[in-house]
Parts: C-alpha cells; structure tokens; sequence
C-alpha cells in the first residue's frame, strides 16, 4: 500500500486562466441571476480587474460558447489539455473557436495574469493549506473500491477562488480525475466560508466524492455496457421531475449513486448526524426523496459484497426492483 495521500491538493495556472477568463464574460452576473450567493474577495477583485477584456478574442469566444450553453466542463477539460505555458494542443475540437489555445495564451500575457495571482498570493496559499488539511486523511479509494474496482486514477482537488463560485467542477485529465472546487458558501451575500472550517468539512467531501464518483462510475457502466443494458430495461422509480432533469436511465442511476455514496462516507468515516444533516439537505435542496432509499440498497449491497455479489455490475439488475422495495419502506 503506498503511503501517498488519496487526494492531492494542487494549484494549476491552467484551472485558474480558465476561471479568470470566465470572470471577464457574463458568466458572474449569470450565476447571481440563478441564485444569489455571497462570493470570495479573489472572484470580485478579478472580475473588476478584467472588465476592460470583453472584447479580447479569447473572451469573445468563451462567451459564444456560454451563449451557446456548451457545458464549463467542457472548457476547462480542453484548457487541461493544453501544455503550459505555451498552450499548444495537438488538435483543438470542432467546437471550441478557431485559435483559442493561442487566444487565451495573448489573455494570460495581456491582462498580466501571472502579476496579478502573484499580488494575490497569500489568498491562494492560504486556500491551499486549507485544502491540504481537509483532506489530509480520507478513504476515498477505499471507500469506491466496492463499486467501482481497483482504481489507477489518481484524485486531485483544486481549490478555485474564481468561477464558478457556486458549484464544483469534475473532469478527467489522463489518469487523474480533477474536482475543481470553490469554498463552501455562507447563507446569502456573505463571503464563503475557509474550506477548513470544521463545520463545513462536508462541503469538500461532498464535492470531491460526488465528482471523483460519477467519473468513476460513468468508466465503470461503460466498460459493462451490456449489463447496463439488462439493467436498463427496469425504470428506476423516480419522480417525473427528477427525469426530466435526469433523462436517460445511466445518468439517473449516476446521479442516485453520487449522492447516497456521499452519505455513506460520511456516515462511516465522520459521523451519523453529519450523513443525516447531507441527507436532509439534499431533499429540502434538490428534492431528493429517494435518497434515504438509495443508501439502505447499497448499505444491503456492500454487506453482500463478496459474498452474494463478486462486483458492483452483478447487483446492478436488481437495483430497480431492490430500489422500488425500500421506497416503500422508506415512505411507510
């Protein structure tokens, strides 16, 4: 067993021009419109320092694309695949603008990004000593083997000062998985809070585990494809607005797994009430009544893991109908 910690916590000036380059677009106003929430001093102090930028062509076409609602992910993986400095790609894809590897290259050198991250840097160290302390020890590897098999990819977390400033992002990188995180938010306009204050630990678990998980796992029913299939056939039973959010069956099932996988953790690795105050979250939130579910059918899993079950993808044709039984029993 190697002695190196399950998540590395590391900086990439590639993750943070990315986010610097969002602070220039609309992107900050768009997220205030879709909920009001208090941000870091960085993200406010960037997007002020790079307002003059809107018509740089690196900004032009990132905003066509958010105009377009290609997905961040999608962005800030192509960025990841650039080399750094210089930016080259071998081939950048059809839908990213012609030459933007070179046009947020000219962005970077422009608006003296290096200076600027150089004048800000004891908010990024102190983010990232904060980091390295919450995840000085976890089991997340461990905790995922079950599911998912052995795992070669290795989890990083990067702290994200900018944008977006309200949710994390996940993204695989080679053999690394990314979660790409802003620290956790206070209520309404206040600043968020340190990402290790100790009641708000949940917040980088969670984000990190819900990420490092779907990626997994999306690997995971892909390379099953055919007991997926099988599995496939029997709905989930799951509200008509949780498939309309949700529309395909894998993507239901990815979502259901993330979030009781997360309650699970914290119920086994920090403490009952922190699983129990995630769960009621997630229902009042995100209108999660399936969860308490979801959570007692892969607590049955893992205690048959081993024995009735060899593998994740031999209990997933039960699922369904295993799911629909502790609704029931849940609601009763």
């Amino acid at each position: 067993m190697s002695n190196q910690p399950d998540v590395t916590v590391r900086l990439d000036d590639r993750i943070r021009l990315m986010a610097a380059a969002l602070a220039a677009t609309d992107y900050p106003e768009q997220a205030q419109e879709r909920k009001r929430h208090g941000t870091h001093a960085h993200a406010r102090a960037t997007t002020k320092r790079l307002k003059d930028y809107k018509q740089h062509p690196a900004i032009v076409g990132l905003q066509s694309l958010l105009d377009q609602n290609a997905p961040v992910e999608a962005m800030y993986t192509l960025i990841m695949h650039c080399s750094w400095p210089d930016m080259k790609i071998k081939a950048l894809p059809r839908w990213a603008p012609p030459g933007w590897n070179q046009h947020l290259r000219d962005f970077y050198e422009d608006a003296n990004l290096a200076q600027w991250w150089q004048d800000e840097q004891l908010v990024w160290k102190r983010a990232l000593t904060e980091c390295q302390q919450v995840f000085e020890t976890v089991h997340f590897t461990q905790f995922l083997r079950p599911f998912v098999g052995d795992i070669k990819e290795r989890f990083v977390f990067s702290p994200n000062l900018a944008y977006p400033t309200d949710h994390e992002i996940g993204i695989r990188v080679g053999q690394e998985l990314f979660a790409i995180t802003p620290p956790p938010l206070a209520w309404g306009d206040s600043p968020p809070w340190p990402y290790n204050e100790e009641t708000m630990l949940t917040h980088s678990y969670r984000a990190a585990l819900t990420q490092y998980g779907r990626l997994l796992l999306i690997a995971y029913l892909k390379a099953n494809a055919a007991k997926v299939a099988e599995a496939s056939q029997k709905e989930l039973p799951v509200s008509d607005q949780f498939k309309a959010a949700h529309p395909s069956w894998e993507d239901q099932f990815v979502t259901l797994f993330v979030a009781a996988a997360v309650a699970l953790y914290l119920e086994e690795y920090v403490s009952e009430a922190e699983a129990k105050a995630y769960m009621l979250l997630e229902r009042k939130a995100r209108g999660m009544t399936i969860l308490p579910g979801t959570v007692s059918v892969l607590q049955r899993y893992l205690q048959e893991y081993g024995k009735k079950y060899q593998s994740f993808v031999d209990f997933l044709p039960v699922f369904p109908k295993q799911l629909r039984v502790a609704k029931r029993i849940v609601m009763l």
